[in-house]
């Protein structure tokens, strides 16, 4: 199971969040599932909904807690976390999950994807995770 985690800024269009999606799919293979921080759900939403795909959500407050392989310190001013697209992406995917690598930026800059994979097979059926639960 891998999910696609976005980060982005408030200019960002649905274009630049597809964009930064394609450009991840074509390091990691496609996205079984999105995911985005529960303030930034709504525009991932319409990218899953454009691609038929699920969209995860991932408390604000959790974003902290999670290990990144970026060290943005805009990022980490902003949402206490090194990179909310690799924050979002590892926290969605459960316990024992691995970022497959760093973000990756949209052309326009506006918008990061990381792709996290879940440790085991299983099936995530849970949308929202609650604040403090990283499972």
């Amino acid at each position: 199971m891998r999910i696609a985690g976005f980060g982005f800024r408030r200019s960002a269009t649905l274009a630049s969040l597809a964009e930064a999606l394609e450009r991840l799919e074509a390091c990691h293979g496609p996205a079984d599932r999105l995911a985005a921080a529960d303030s930034m759900r709504p525009t991932v939403q319409a990218l899953g909904e454009a691609r038929g795909l699920e969209t995860l959500a991932v408390p604000d407050a959790a974003l902290a807690a999670a290990e990144t392989l970026t060290h943005s310190p805009r990022s980490r001013q902003a949402r206490g976390t090194g990179s909310v697209a690799e924050a979002v992406a590892v926290l969605a995917a459960g316990p024992g999950a691995t970022l497959l690598g760093p973000r990756l930026v949209s052309p326009d800059r506006c918008a990061t994807a990381a792709m996290a994979s879940a440790a085991l097979a299983r099936d995530i059926t849970t949308r929202d995770i609650p604040a403090g639960d990283t499972t």
